[in-house]
């Protein structure tokens, strides 16, 4: 039998920076159990932060993805859109080069990530507040909790 689920969730503010929420996200999806193989779809509905898979255990990965980014996109380029701060049009641009979703594959009522991979929240502004997710997903299943 497959199953559709959707749900929000909604991050607390954290600085500016690369932040791992697989655990988060997870914990989040009362239905995940339900499904043998599917898919999950994560969608962040804000356009200055991202969405990305990366290393999820030595934290000094992250502080080189933020380095990175800036290198990437510093906020002393000359850019026209300057109404919300030096730090919002370089956001906006980072959240674009990043993503606003990723897909994982679902297995066995768990998200397929591999041995390293986590789920970050890219936060590019230097207060961004707090941001929604819409967790979608779908598979078939016994329909029962593990």
């Amino acid at each position: 039998m497959s199953h559709w689920f959707q749900q929000s969730i909604t991050l607390a503010a954290r600085c500016r920076g690369f932040h791992l929420i697989t655990a988060e996200v997870v914990e989040s999806l009362n239905d995940l159990s339900k499904i043998d193989v599917g898919l999950f779809h994560l969608f962040i509905q804000h356009t200055s932060a991202s969405l990305t898979i990366n290393e999820n255990a030595d934290p000094d990965v992250r502080v080189d993805m933020e380095t990175a980014a800036n290198l990437i996109c510093p906020e002393s380029m000359p850019f026209v859109h300057t109404c919300e701060g030096p730090d919002d049009m370089p956001a906006h641009v980072k959240a674009s080069l990043m993503g606003a979703s990723i897909t994982v594959p679902i297995a066995n009522g768990r998200l397929a990530l591999g041995t390293w991979q986590g789920i970050y929240l890219c936060e590019h502004r230097n207060r961004g507040g707090r941001r929604r997710l819409i967790a979608t997903y779908y598979g078939a299943g016994n329909g029962s909790s593990r």
